[in-house]
């Protein structure tokens, strides 16, 4: 397989397309899952969370995974091929194969998970083809203040992410499904903390790999969940009367 530039060039903006699809259709109403969920609709079409979101995130580590051993000859030689396995299936592994074991959501919309599926098999194969078989650094790349400030945002905000995900699964206990108010960490500060730790992780790794696929993704990330960590933060005010007034939506201090 060779590295065609066009092809990354139109997948990439047909990947900030769809961000702003995203945006649009769900900045003033939420997608209907979780607390956003209609209350009278059928408990029909759905899976566990733990098996949708196994098999919804799986994509996003098998196809990279997939591309890297069709690679001739396989190896971890380009710098490309090492920082995709080591922040992008980094991420991946982990909300493939422990995340999901540990969330305690509600049933998962069919609908929605064939969507998400094939949002990550598309992003997989963007992310993975790029770093792979296109993408050139100089021996120094390491040493770039680029490299090392994304590298530093990407494990800050996956840092964030995981402490504010065992936040909210210590919310419940096993069995449970109702929702209370976040406490602790970044809750402190910001109603969406999970959200608010991906979005500076895809960020990261957009300056760690400085190129145009990650770009794309990072935006993609902050307009999907940017305006459920907004109607999050509505949600909250309107159910729970003693929720902390000072609390942001998504961004400490600002908004």
């Amino acid at each position: 397989m060779q590295c065609f530039p066009s092809l990354v060039l139109a997948l990439s903006s047909l990947l900030g397309a769809l961000a702003l699809l995203q945006l649009s259709l769900y900045l003033r109403v939420p997608s209907r899952y979780g607390k956003h969920e209609e209350r009278l609709c059928r408990p029909r079409g759905r899976l566990p969370a733990r098996c949708a979101w196994f098999l919804q995130e799986l994509p996003s580590f098998l196809v990279p995974a997939l591309l890297l051993a069709l690679r001739s000859p396989p190896r971890l030689e380009p710098l490309g091929c090492r920082l995709l396995c080591c922040l992008f299936c980094w991420h991946y592994f982990y909300r493939t194969f422990i995340y999901p074991f540990f969330t305690r959501g509600r049933p998962f919309p069919l609908q929605l998970l064939f969507f998400g599926t094939l949002f990550c098999i598309y992003n997989g194969f963007l992310q993975g083809y790029y770093l792979i078989y296109c993408a050139e650094y100089p021996n120094d790349w390491c040493t770039d203040i680029r490299f090392t400030s994304g590298l530093l945002l990407f494990l800050l905000g996956m840092g964030i992410n995981i402490h504010s995900d065992l936040l909210l699964r210590q919310l419940r206990k096993p069995g449970e499904v109702t929702y209370k108010i976040p406490q602790g960490g970044l809750f402190t500060y910001v109603s969406g903390a999970n959200y608010f730790g991906e979005i500076v992780e895809w960020f990261g790794f957009a300056i760690a790999t400085w190129s145009l696929p990650a770009f794309a993704f990072a935006f993609f990330t902050l307009c999907c969940i940017g305006p459920r960590a907004y109607h999050h933060h509505r949600y909250y005010l309107k159910t729970f009367t003693d929720y902390p007034k000072s609390r942001k939506a998504l961004i400490p201090f600002v908004f």
